[in-house]
């Protein structure tokens, strides 16, 4: 077999790259490339892994593959996002996220035999990512610091909980930053609440607002979060308006000498023992009349 120089072979490779990353600018890859340009790079890569010492080009195939989605992300994806927050960052976010993955997967099929000769074979003392897992976690290191801010798209909602979910595989990192934020952000917000309501209203009406709350709070986002994360997200709203506030309507039910006592402990009961399965529907105008 004859060999395949360094030089000529990554000649071959950066057309392949150059064509490939043109599906970040919205050209399908079915346009991009003839069925024989694609198989010669192809098998291009295959002779370049499979050549002997030294003509092995392994390692400089990976590093390529590599430095091509830095690059991207670099020159296609980060400068869309600029100057954009809240819904059109999320949605350019993921919009690019979508081309991002079309043209990953058009390199994976460039370097599939790189795949299964190099990634998954000890180089150093190390294992090396597979392309895929690579591509995932390049995308996610690059854009990880942008800004993130609420929306009520309950759409978009949902495909950026998926989004986010997707680009860490496993390694919990949605756990740890997306859904500790939602968390945070629902202590702090229903702590505020509960402060207001305390103070404005009676000790009845504030355990059937809290009621309402945990009910609205789930009705929204279960059409955006996991199972596990709302799970996690109405026990915040029960410790923020019932648990924490209960020592306060206790003695703001003392003093309001209330006779219907029996009333506003059953109701008591009823929000501390309020499962995900009780939860009611509210309407946004009904929203808009109890936060009032």
């Amino acid at each position: 077999m004859r060999i395949v120089t360094l030089e000529e072979g990554m000649t071959i490779v950066e057309k392949g790259i150059a064509k490939a990353t043109m599906i970040m600018d919205g050209y399908p890859s079915y346009e991009l490339f003839t069925s024989e340009e694609y198989m010669m790079v192809y098998h291009c890569v295959y002779t370049m892994c499979v050549q002997h010492p030294p003509h092995d080009y392994s390692q400089q195939l990976y590093e390529r593959f590599k430095r091509a989605l830095e690059e991207t992300i670099c020159a296609k994806v980060l400068p869309s996002l600029m100057d954009k927050n809240s819904t059109p960052l999320l949605i350019q976010l993921l919009h690019m996220w979508a081309k991002y993955k079309a043209m990953t997967k058009c390199l994976r099929g460039f370097f599939t035999y790189l795949d299964r000769h190099y990634s998954n074979n000890f180089r150093n003392g190390t294992i090396e990512l597979s392309l895929n897992d690579l591509s995932v976690q390049c995308f996610h290191d690059l854009i990880r610091e942008d800004r993130d801010e609420k929306a009520t798209d309950r759409d978009l909602l949902n495909n950026v909980s998926n989004f986010l979910v997707e680009i860490e595989r496993g390694n919990r990192l949605y756990y740890d930053d997306f859904e500790k934020a939602i968390l945070e952000d629902a202590a702090i917000f229903y702590s505020q609440l509960a402060s207001e309501w305390l103070f404005r209203y009676s000790s009845a009406d504030y355990i059937l607002k809290a009621k309402w709350c945990l009910d609205a709070e789930k009705e929204r986002a279960i059409h955006y979060l996991y199972l596990v994360t709302l799970e996690k997200l109405l026990k915040v709203v029960h410790w923020q308006m019932v648990v924490q506030a209960e020592s306060k309507l206790i003695e703001k039910q003392k003093a309001e000498n209330n006779s219907g006592s029996a009333t506003f402990q059953e109701l008591l009961l009823q929000c501390a023992n309020l499962s995900l399965g009780e939860g009611t529907s509210a309407s946004r105008s009904q929203e808009c009349n109890m936060l009032e």
